[in-house]
């Protein structure tokens, strides 16, 4: 039975497309994924695990449904849904991974990262991250009343856009030395990863062996997944985001 990884949705309110999109991804995996890895942006935003908007609870029944058909489902954190908590997690059904995280697949170690902390050469948003990831903005964020904090995440998104348009694009991309220095600390020759929203499959070289940066795309236009089946390559797919019927 194969399993599905996807990556960078940012599901919202405003983009219904992506939702039902999602929708429909799940009812075709459903028929035969043994397990989905879901790593990071899954949501545009997510202010605490206890805000339950239509679009929120409708994800989580689905995701419910899912796991309940006996399938595992894995979560890892991104930039835009990092407060996602145990109570999604016990409400979905969801195992929520470290970042970095090793799975095997195939009988071979496999290195799962959102890929935000790969973008080193962005030193502001380096910056950034390491400050809203802090207990200390955190943990009295959490306690603010669901609407203020709502306003300060609206806040926040309009000066990431706004710092974003005078950067390259280079530089928000992945630092190929950091990659390197990653799979050579975990001595690992398979990565996974999402945020760049540049899907491609990388043939690199780590510790004077040939290895593999899988980076898989955002659901923007089109729906991007990866699909691994018992003794097969990892498989980079997508299908146009309107069609379907889609066949996995």
């Amino acid at each position: 039975m194969p399993i599905y990884f996807i990556s960078d949705l940012h599901l919202e309110e405003s983009r219904p497309d992506i939702t039902q999109a999602f929708l429909q991804f799940m009812d075709t995996a459903q028929e035969d994924a043994s397990a989905l890895y879901i790593l990071g942006d899954f949501f545009e935003s997510w202010i605490g695990d206890d805000e339950n908007t239509e679009l929120q609870l409708s994800i989580k029944t689905r995701l419910k449904a899912f796991t309940d058909n006996g399938a595992s489902l894995f979560f890892m954190h991104g930039n835009r849904d990092f407060l996602i908590g145990e109570l999604f997690a016990e409400e979905t059904g969801a195992t929520i991974l470290s970042d970095p995280s090793i799975i095997q697949l195939n009988n071979d170690p496999v290195l799962l990262m959102h890929g935000d902390s790969l973008c080193t050469g962005d030193t502001g948003y380096m910056k950034f991250r390491a400050t809203i990831r802090n207990p200390s903005f955190l943990e009295p964020f959490l306690k603010r009343p669901i609407e203020e904090r709502r306003i300060t995440a609206q806040q926040l998104r309009a000066m990431s856009q706004a710092n974003n348009q005078s950067k390259s694009t280079e530089i928000m991309d992945v630092t190929p030395e950091e990659v390197i220095t990653e799979m050579s600390k975990h001595q690992i020759k398979t990565l996974i990863h999402g945020h760049t929203h540049r899907p491609e499959i990388h043939n690199i070289e780590v510790d004077e062996q040939p290895a593999q940066r899988i980076v898989m795309g955002d659901w923007d236009k089109e729906v991007w997944y990866l699909k691994v089946e018992e003794d097969q390559p990892i498989a980079l797919l997508h299908y146009p985001l309107t069609q379907t019927n889609t066949v996995l």
